[in-house]
């Protein structure tokens, strides 16, 4: 394999990839408003020369390369997180900013750099005659990942029938390989109370007090949750808090919390709740703990209701996929570092409820996502279509 060849052509392709990134970041693409996204990256799959490409009733776009046995995908999440408070931007995060060495604006690390980079990476093999009949590669850019991370891709796998043998994660790896991330869950506890006036509480059960009491016991779990010696700790942290009250002259007659809980290796959605429902003042009040359940529709209407449980995964190191993962970027550009992500990535459902291998490396840095005056970087555009170009010939050979 001539990897000079591949980084050469890679980098003709900067200017192309900066066009059409800044293109997508022009167009907002919230969960569930993606349509913009999906059409502008359908048409450059077509411009680049895809063999085949189509968008499928959950709006997911699927780009198809080549015609070859084995199916390898590359997988980037389309849509984005909204902008926040927009005085916390130094620039517009929609018109975006681009230097020598930058491109700026929303969207840009999480994770549209990871499309630009899987669509070019396929121009790539194709225009190289890597492409062979060993292999098929699909480029996929999914919807609704930041409300239901792996959502896209249960649609995917279970009613487009598509099942790739492997499936590159192109989330922004900070220039690393990653080969698994921590699971999360969505939790609710929710307990109930008696309301009276005010002006008399004694006569009342105040279930914001019981939930008070709840809270400090939740706070205390997270200081006891397992740890793996790759992932790391399993976390938990309060992010919401719901009560209901007649009036602001009344006692509270129910009260609720969300949990956000990372799940490490060796714990289950059913280890997490179990642990809550074992605290003294859980059972004391009666209080209800459960799983949050996801039902909102796509942007072309469609609902797929799913248990918000988001399973751990890990790929081994000695892993096919791993190792041609970490050969291809070692023909040319050195010695890799193989880590993990912090944060959630479709291979939740991939590789977490499917068993279908996952393996990451993608453009930009962990820390841009869901931050203000988010930016990425054009080196990590052109480095990650040339990884991405040589991996298949490495995996099938």
């Amino acid at each position: 394999m001539d990897f000079n060849k591949i980084k050469e052509l890679a980098q003709s392709y900067e200017k192309d990839m900066t066009k059409f990134l800044r293109d997508l970041v022009k167009i907002p693409g919230e969960s569930c408003g993606e349509k913009g996204h999906i059409d502008r990256i359908a048409e450059e799959m077509r411009k680049v020369g895809f063999d085949k490409v189509e968008i499928d009733p959950m709006g997911n776009v699927l780009g198809y390369m080549g015609s070859g046995e084995t199916l390898i995908g590359y997988d980037a999440h389309i849509d984005t997180v909204g902008i926040g408070n927009i005085n916390n931007w130094e620039f517009d995060p929609y018109e975006g900013f681009e230097t020598e060495t930058e491109i700026g604006g929303r969207g840009t690390s999480d994770q549209l750099g990871g499309i630009v980079s899987s669509v070019y990476g396929a121009k790539i093999m194709k225009e190289l005659g890597l492409l062979s009949d060993k292999y098929t590669v699909l480029v996929t850019g999914t919807v609704q990942e930041e409300d239901c991370d792996g959502l896209c891709w249960q649609y995917i796998i279970n009613e487009d029938k598509v099942k790739p043998e492997f499936v590159v994660i192109t989330e922004p790896t900070d220039g690393n390989i990653y080969r698994g991330q921590r699971g999360r869950m969505e939790i609710r506890v929710d307990v109930k109370g008696i309301s009276c006036h005010g002006s008399a509480p004694e006569r009342g059960e105040n279930a914001i007090y019981k939930m008070a009491d709840i809270l400090q016991e939740v706070r205390e779990l997270n200081n006891k949750l397992h740890y793996d010696p790759f992932l790391g700790k399993g976390t938990l942290a309060v992010s919401e808090i719901f009560f209901t009250s007649p009036s602001r002259c009344a006692v509270a007659d129910s009260c609720a919390i969300s949990i956000d809980r990372r799940l490490t290796d060796g714990e289950t959605y059913e280890m997490a709740l179990d642990e809550i429902r074992a605290l003294p003042t859980v059972r004391k009040y009666d209080a209800v703990v459960s799983m949050y359940k996801y039902e909102r529709p796509s942007y072309t209407d469609l609902v797929y209701p799913t248990d918000c449980y988001f399973p751990t995964w890990v790929i081994p190191e000695d892993h096919a996929a791993t190792q041609a993962m970490v050969e291809s970027y070692q023909g040319m550009f050195g010695e890799p570092k193989v880590d993990k992500w912090t944060f959630s990535t479709n291979g939740v459902s991939i590789m977490g409820r499917y068993g279908i291998p996952c393996i990451g490396f993608g453009p930009g840095k962990e820390a841009q996502a869901h931050a203000p005056n988010e930016k990425t970087w054009k080196a990590d555009l052109v480095k990650c279509a040339a990884v991405y170009a040589a991996l298949p010939t490495l995996y099938c050979k």
